[in-house]
């Protein structure tokens, strides 16, 4: 499961950008045409955050819808799977969203 690496990555993240301070919540954008399994890293961030500075931290995971622009008639559309095809019925687009693995924003004590 690949959520654990991942989980430990966005922890030394963390823990880098709080710089000693103890963490309150962690906010991450997660695309639902990553391949990461939200719920996954929802599991193991707890388990892994144990003896960090974001120990207790609360964890937000927000879903990024995938969404795509046609490179042939230019329409914006929704791609729930890495495969949909534009309306036009072409398969040559650009993806917009859906893909990303984002630490969206950190909550730390005050010093």
């Amino acid at each position: 499961m690949h959520e654990v690496a991942i989980t430990r990555s966005v922890l030394d993240l963390v823990a880098e950008a709080a710089n000693g301070r103890r963490v309150r919540r962690v906010t991450l954008e997660i695309g639902e045409l990553s391949g990461v399994v939200a719920d996954a890293v929802a599991f193991c961030f707890p388990e892994l955050a144990r003896d960090t500075i974001a120990a207790g931290a609360e964890l937000e995971i927000r879903a990024i819808a995938g969404r795509a622009r046609c490179e042939a008639c230019g329409a914006e559309f929704a791609t729930p799977s890495l495969l949909t095809p534009c309306d036009c019925g072409s398969l040559h687009f650009v993806r917009l969203r859906g893909e990303e693995l984002n630490v969206k924003s950190l909550e730390v004590e005050a010093v």
